[in-house]
């Protein structure tokens, strides 16, 4: 009975296989090359392995603001200007917050003692505190008088209690280095700058900018390719330096911990504690699922040799993308860090469908030679795989289609991994099988209790099916309407982690975190010579008229009063913290000058007469001669409710044009809080985008595989209802979209879609056999069935290890997608085979319930 069982099965399979694009001669080549002589074989791919494993060396990880954004972002171009001309230099801030009175003699020598410290490590150029900033207001020198005496806290004759009054009160250092509440001090450390990396960032952007105007055919870019490399180079190098210098900069402050509470935070250090997550994420989750792996295989055949053989084709896999990655130079960004996990998993699903189907043949055909065996689990088996590697690779290539950097570089990257996945397991696998002895034959199940009730609710519970597909539906559709995409970056991270306390500190008593400038242009016109007359100039013997036409000569009233009707708007407003301009020194020289405003000649003589120990911290930042643009700086506060930055920035630039009058274009604005909402705005547009091109792509991969609208519309229909679902529990639980959010539903659909293309295949095979729908749906549940349950639960404990990261879009990113899979999993095996039943895709049967 079972010889015929087996005679009818593989008649039936030989039938329903006519399409299988591995042709005869194909199978015949395949077996001469790989399974006839799999030493051979796996002395190739180990050499492969080999060559691939040399490269690793070169695998690299990057976690710079640039590996966040888009090259031809003119956003990104103008911030690197404003960079340049006003050369600024990288900062990092150290939060002081001793627990006694901050201004007491204990806690400034402290201070003090940390600040030398800091001042004397690698790679600091200069450090600002409270201790040294120049102090107008608190002594009775006269302002024009200090360029030999400029006082500080520091100084023996200061008067400390005007010296705190001063810093509190002062525009320019409340909420700059002094708190609010008088408690918190932070130290500003400027690091030194890397002149030939500045110079090749400088060069490197002007010729992308001239491609971004011209085109790529314009002349002078053919420096472009060699300036580039030389510029990651610099970059690598600078950020391999940074790295060393912060983790002395915490050698430093440790031993102040005891003594206060103490911060660091800055952008420099955000980017090297980065890549410090993404490291540990590489080796925690490719570790966790690896781990996971062998007790799901352990649990799942309870045979050496199906947990062998695996687990090799996952460390080959895994290690021979590493070594693309290095060869390559693609390095590996917070977004794509989980890439070696996700390949893993995909890898242990290809081959579970292996192992299963072989135990299957091996059961129903255990007098059949071991190598026939191999042959046809093979033959049978890889046409689905084939096109189960497509349709993911559809849907990760789709991100591709993402205006944001990272998912682009993760959805080539991912395609890339599933290529290797494919050939991995399709050739080591069965080289490694083809060379073990035959084994002993084990009975396969007919069902799992779990396939079983799934078999009998899909056979006859189909208005509760349908109904609970529809309240399913109409929920996911009400949270997609609540998706938003405005979050706060702070709140990517634990915590727990030195990134998220810096931050929160820094966002609520010093100022703000997220940079944005502000710059207003005049138009000429409007000069100090033009407001000199003979009697003012006999007041000024020391002045020299010609030297006028230097940058004094741009001070005027006109310019200034601007400055500060900015200044005070932009001041008013709730998202904004600490702002910077002009106005902030203008205003503390005014009280020295008893509250009087300066006139033009003042204003010149005050530029030209000022210390440079004040003129450059405090002016020199805030305007351009050159260019004829006054600099607003300015901070917004990223964790406060409800903030909207689209809002905010549009009211910003209307409102700086209506109150000051200015012509349009006379404002722009730019800095970190642009690209940021840049990035954030393009989300919506992202989720379109890849979202239509993976249903698109799966939709007519469906249709080419199966040659039937039918089948191939009702077999996208579960991975849309997990995609939507998963999209509405955001939206319903308040989680934003955010830069790996968004890759969710079309890597759920990619991935999913896997179990419908194996369950329809095994349908159509079986379904030519019996004739009858109910007994197919049956038999290909307790075959199929198992094997879709087991890939499908590795896949959703594998997304579940993501949850160990720091940074929450991964967490959420492995939450959510595992929750989709669930969905998608409980689809496949009840609406998938209900609309099986309702459609026939398959022709007429006799017997159908």
């Amino acid at each position: 009975m079972l010889g015929l069982y087996a005679q009818n099965a593989q008649e039936a399979r030989r039938r329903a296989t006519i399409r299988i694009p591995m042709t005869k001669a194909t199978t015949s080549i395949y077996r001469r090359v790989l399974l006839d002589h799999p030493r051979s074989a796996l002395t190739v791919l180990c050499l492969l392995l080999a060559f691939f494993a040399y490269h690793a060396k070169d695998f690299k990880l990057d976690a710079s603001a640039e590996s966040l954004l888009l090259e031809d972002d003119r956003d990104l171009q103008l911030m690197r200007e404003v960079d340049a001309r006003y050369e600024t230099q990288e900062l990092l801030i150290v939060t002081f917050t001793p627990e006694g009175d901050l201004f007491s003699d204990a806690s400034l020598e402290l201070l003090r003692e940390l600040r030398d410290a800091l001042r004397s490590a690698d790679g600091v150029d200069s450090v600002m505190s409270i201790l040294d900033v120049p102090l107008i207001n608190s002594s009775d020198v006269p302002l024009l008088e200090m360029a030999k005496n400029v006082p500080t806290l520091e100084s023996p004759t200061i008067d400390r209690a005007r010296a705190r009054s001063e810093l509190h009160d002062s525009p320019v250092y409340r909420e700059l280095i002094l708190s609010r509440d008088g408690k918190t001090t932070a130290l500003a450390l400027n690091l030194e700058r890397d002149q030939e990396f500045v110079q090749l960032m400088a060069e490197r952007n002007r010729l992308l900018i001239r491609r971004g105007a011209s085109g790529s055919d314009s002349e002078g870019l053919e420096d472009l390719p060699a300036v580039s490399v030389a510029y990651n180079q610099a970059r690598e190098l600078l950020a391999e330096r940074r790295h060393h210098q912060i983790a002395n900069l915490r050698e430093v402050i440790e031993p102040y911990r005891s003594k206060a509470q103490v911060h660091l935070g800055g952008v420099a250090m955000i980017a090297d504690d980065m890549i410090t997550f993404v490291r540990n994420d590489l080796i925690v989750f490719g570790t966790g699922v690896f781990l996971f792996v062998i007790v799901v295989l352990a649990a799942i055949f309870r045979e050496v040799r199906w947990i062998v053989l695996p687990l090799v084709s996952c460390a080959y896999a895994g290690l021979a993308m590493i070594g693309i990655l290095g060869l390559a130079g693609w390095p590996v960004t917070v977004i794509s860090s989980n890439f070696l996990a996700l390949m893993l998993i995909i890898t242990i699903s290809m081959n579970i469908h292996l192992c299963v189907r072989f135990r299957q043949l091996q059961s129903e055909q255990p007098e059949r030679e071991h190598i026939d065996l191999v042959a046809d689990t093979i033959t049978l088996i890889v046409s689905p795989c084939l096109y189960t590697a497509l349709t993911t690779i559809i849907g990760f290539g789709s991100l591709v289609l993402s205006q944001i950097k990272p998912v682009q570089d993760f959805g080539w990257m991912m395609s890339a991994g599933l290529a290797v996945s494919f050939i991995t397991s399709f050739t080591l696998f069965p080289a490694l099988l083809a060379l073990m002895p035959k084994g002993k034959t084990v009975k396969v199940d007919d069902e799992l209790p779990f396939t079983a009730a799934f078999a009998r609710l899909a056979e006859h519970r189909g208005a509760l099916i349908y109904s609970s597909t529809g309240l399913l539906l109409l929920v996911s559709l009400l949270g997609v309407s609540k998706l938003t995409v405005e979050n706060a970056f702070i709140s990517y991270f634990r915590k727990s982690t030195e990134i998220y306390q810096g931050m929160e500190l820094i966002d609520r008593k010093l100022g703000g975190t997220t940079p944005l400038d502000i710059l207003i242009s005049y138009e000429s016109g409007d000069t100090a010579e033009e407001i000199f007359d003979d009697e003012e100039e006999d007041d000024f013997d020391d002045w020299d008229v010609g030297a006028a036409s230097g940058p004094e000569n741009w001070f005027t009233p006109f310019k200034i009063d601007v400055v500060k009707q900015a200044h005070d708007y932009l001041d008013d407003q709730p998202e904004v913290g600490k702002v910077l301009s002009l106005a902030s020194a203008i205003r503390v020289a005014e009280e020295v000058n008893d509250g009087e405003e300066f006139d033009g000649v003042q204003l010149a003589v005050l530029y030209r007469k000022l210390p440079a120990e004040v003129r450059e911290p405090l002016i020199d930042p805030y305007f351009s001669f050159e260019h004829n643009e006054a600099r607003i700086q300015l901070r917004i506060i990223d964790s406060l409710d409800g903030l909207r930055r689209v809002a905010l920035l549009q009211r910003i630039t209307d409102g700086l044009i209506e109150t000051l009058g200015l012509r349009e274009g006379a404002v722009t604005v730019s800095g970190t809080l642009v690209l940021y909402n840049n990035m954030l705005q393009s989300l919506y547009q992202s989720q379109i985008s890849t979202l239509g091109a993976v249903l698109l792509g799966i939709a007519l991969m469906l249709l080419v595989l199966f040659r039937s609208l039918k089948l191939a519309l009702i077999g996208i229909i579960p991975q849309i209802l997990a995609a939507t679902f998963v999209m509405g529990v955001m939206g319903l639980v308040g989680i934003p979209l955010d830069i790996m959010t968004i890759t969710i539903a079309a890597i759920t659909i990619g991935i999913a879609v896997d179990n419908a293309i194996h369950y329809i295949y095994r349908f159509r095979e079986e379904f030519a056999r019996s004739g009858d729908y109910s007994e197919t749906l049956r038999i290909c549940h307790a075959t199929i069935g198992r094997a879709v349950f087991y890939t499908s639960a590795t896949i959703i404990f594998g997304f579940s290890i993501l949850s160990f990261s720091n940074f929450w879009p991964t967490i959420y990113f492995g939450v959510l997608t595992g929750l989709a899979m669930t969905l998608a999993l409980v689809g496949v095996l009840t609406l998938l085979p209900r609309l099986i039943l309702l459609v026939k895709p398959f022709g007429n049967s006799a017997t159908v319930s």
